[in-house]
């Protein structure tokens, strides 16, 4: 992972990233309040005096939507929405160039996941900050994300514009997901079920097949023993087993790491995806 062109185990100093963890309930020290959370983590030097420290405290404070004087209070007797707004604040008091989220509304209560997302899509319009959002919810990821990046067993195998591959997904797996995802009547992607029985039969059994030891992934694709394109479903389809289809990946559309990127996709009526609104 690169960021401004420099490998970010390399970087000289760690001040340019900055995270905010899934759990707002451990991530927080219960012993110091807000107030000092958020001044911990500013940069050395930032600000010369303890007035200037806390009018940043304040300032940050108020970016999140919370009232500045509660700077005082402890983490104990924040609701969980409130702690994660206190986290957001304590990780942008490090003025970083990139802010990683990692699934920071997964341990919230669906009445709160919506403002608090909410809050991070104006916190990253107003200050123009990068961020790598982390998540499994892929309505979040329409909502927050400009690209996507879909992950399997540790590796990236689709990537491009949020709208492109949400809407035109070629990995399998993405696709998979994209089926996967709750709705009233179908998937996110407007598919009634799973990838599994759309393409290889209700019976074949694809999409109830455990995920391998990501330790000891398979050889050549690494999702072919769940793939309803692969192998198991097409025999003939050996190479699946045999090469590693990351090699070719930057030839194919998103950079699909499929032999057979965007095959059987136009068979499963992928419709598209509208831009905006509330994720949940």
């Amino acid at each position: 992972m690169l960021l401004d062109g420099v490998d970010v185990r390399r970087l000289p100093r760690r001040r340019p990233l900055r995270m905010v963890f899934q759990d707002p309930y451990s991530s927080l020290d219960p012993r110091m309040s807000i107030g000092e959370s958020i001044t911990e983590a500013m940069p050395r030097g930032a600000h010369a005096d303890k007035a200037g420290r806390r009018a940043e405290v304040a300032r940050l404070l108020e970016l999140v939507n919370l009232d500045p004087g509660r700077t005082g209070t402890l983490p104990g007797h924040l609701s969980g929405g409130q702690r994660q707004r206190v986290a957001l604040a304590r990780a942008l008091a490090g003025q970083p160039d990139v802010l990683i989220a990692d699934e920071i509304t997964s341990a919230l209560d669906v009445s709160v996941q919506g403002a608090v997302l909410n809050l991070v899509r104006s916190v990253q319009r107003r200050l123009d900050l990068s961020m790598l959002f982390i998540s499994h919810n892929l309505a979040v990821i329409r909502y927050i994300s400009d690209v996507v990046a879909v992950m399997y067993l540790g590796r990236i195998v689709e990537a491009g514009p949020a709208e492109q591959v949400l809407t035109d997904p070629q990995h399998p797996y993405t696709r998979d997901l994209l089926a996967a995802a709750p709705s009233a009547h179908t998937g996110l992607s407007g598919i009634a079920g799973g990838i599994a029985s759309g393409i290889a039969g209700d019976d074949s059994g694809l999409a109830d097949i455990e995920p391998p030891d990501p330790h000891h992934p398979p050889s050549g694709c690494r999702y072919r023993t769940r793939c309803p394109i692969g192998p198991l479903a097409n025999p003939e389809r050996t190479v699946c087993a045999t090469t590693d289809p990351a090699d070719g990946a930057i030839r194919r559309r998103h950079r699909a790491a499929c032999h057979f990127a965007g095959s059987g996709s136009e068979h499963l009526g992928i419709s598209a995806l509208s831009k905006g609104g509330s994720p949940l």
